[in-house]
């Protein structure tokens, strides 16, 4: 009681606005949430700052999908305590995936903290917040028809807008946490989708991300993605739209059409494989095996002209052999992806991974596993972008290069990060779409130059 009490004496005056800061760490739903959360505070009267030293709550937004990414919060918010003694007012949260996956558990490393709040309980936070005194310290209770529908993000940045269209999950991977993190699927009707991205467009965004944790398994009971995607390009003012992240299951044939047909689509699927061994895709309950994920980027890339293919791997899962592991060297070899997120394998707590199976390769190889296949990727990213080179790319302006001078930011159709010099005394605004010819590059980006149209 004493420390809240030192709180309530420590804010400045009744009329200094309250400010809040968040920071975020994960994927981009976790991005989008921290929009939800931003939009539902300054509907309280909060404002933000940029300045986790003018705040009066800081909120950390957490993903739980590693434990790498869950010590790096709990270290964080560790080393918020002189920036509390400063601040004797000042509340922190944690939110998202790692307090509802992890629950009260994180209390005992994390106690100065004021609330632990998962994904289904964002509305209740400036509730929760100006409750002070007999604030409980978890609002983890799940609630399933949650879909945060009617609510409109803060929305940062100048050109693309996140616009999640589902939350949850179905697949019950054994590796994976998010099932318990943010529970089972379910769709924003597409009339709330189609208006979000409306309202967005008429705001200047031109490109629109849609987001869910298998984006491609949407469906509002009467239209699925397919039929979601074919009323989005509709919309006038739309440049570019894209998608994370699919699940190689859900593609069907007229999906990949659409896709090809429609140039408004980015020329871009990220397609996590995980293994390409059958037999550990089968204890990971992928629900496709080697040939069937093979056969997917055949038709791919014989239907959408110019595609790009991400996508995710793990390497050191229970019971991978030295073959098994081949077998996913073998299958980069054969596809070539663009680019990979990598990583060995680390177990989450309540996935059936973590419960029931050993984890029976030793730490060192599973580090020269994941050392080789990130040298491989490199050169096969090295390649792809190597290709590119004189070609001339409809790119889509983001803003100014953060290192690169006078440069400019964007994205290409198969959403390849490009770096380019525009002309001579032309001022290119955020969502502009120009013709860059590629005169450099590395593994991971484009570099050229704008040129005329009649070049």
């Amino acid at each position: 009681m004493e420390r809240r009490t030192n709180r309530e004496a420590g804010r400045a005056g009744l009329n200094e606005p309250k400010r809040y800061h968040i920071e975020t760490y994960g994927c981009q739903m976790n991005v989008a949430d921290s929009e939800l959360l931003s939009s539902i505070l300054e509907e309280a009267g909060w404002e933000k700052t940029s300045a986790q030293d003018q705040a009066d709550l800081i909120i950390v937004n957490t993903c739980s999908v590693r434990e790498r990414a869950a010590d790096r919060v709990i270290g964080h918010v560790q080393s918020m305590e002189p920036l509390r003694r400063a601040r004797p007012h000042l509340q922190v949260v944690v939110a998202g995936c790692l307090p509802q996956h992890r629950g009260r558990a994180l209390a005992n490393r994390m106690p100065d903290v004021d609330l632990f709040i998962g994904p289904d309980n964002y509305r209740d936070l400036p509730e929760l917040l100006d409750q002070r005194e007999q604030m409980h310290r978890f609002a983890l209770k799940p609630n399933r028809g949650e879909t945060y529908q009617g609510l409109r993000p803060r929305r940062e940045g100048r050109v693309n807008a996140w616009v999640s269209i589902m939350r949850g999950c179905n697949r019950m991977c054994t590796y994976c946490a998010v099932p318990f993190a943010r529970g089972r699927e379910r769709s924003l009707p597409r009339d709330e989708v189609v208006r979000e991205a409306e309202e967005a467009i008429a705001s200047g965004y031109p490109a629109i991300t849609l987001l869910g944790q298998t984006v491609t398994s949407y469906h509002d009971g009467e239209y699925d993605f397919a039929a979601l995607l074919t009323s989005l390009v509709k919309i006038e003012g739309l440049e570019r739209l894209r998608f994370l992240s699919p699940h190689p299951a859900d593609f069907t044939q007229e999906l990949l059409q659409l896709i090809g047909d429609e140039p408004k689509i980015a020329r871009h699927l990220h397609l996590p494989v995980q293994s390409g061994s059958t037999r550990i895709l089968e204890a990971m309950r992928r629900g496709y095996g080697r040939d069937e994920y093979l056969d997917l980027i055949h038709r791919a890339r014989a239907t959408i002209k110019g595609l790009a293919v991400t996508t995710d791997l793990i390497v050191g899962f229970p019971g991978e052999t030295e073959e098994d592991y081949l077998d996913t060297v073998d299958l980069m070899n054969r596809v070539r992806f663009d680019s990979a997120f990598m990583f060995a394998y680390s177990p989450r707590e309540r996935t059936y991974a973590a419960r029931v199976l050993d984890d029976d390769v030793p730490e060192a190889e599973k580090k020269r596993r994941l050392r080789e296949i990130i040298d491989l990727q490199e050169k096969h990213s090295w390649a792809t972008f190597g290709r590119f080179l004189g070609r001339h790319l409809d790119v889509l302006v983001e803003g100014p290069a953060k290192s690169e001078g006078h440069s400019l930011f964007g994205r290409a159709p198969d959403d390849k990060a490009t770096l380019f010099r525009p002309l001579v005394g032309r001022t290119l605004a955020p969502g502009s779409v120009v013709k860059v010819e590629v005169e450099g590059f590395s593994s991971h980006t484009l570099r050229g130059r704008q040129v005329a149209h009649a070049e």
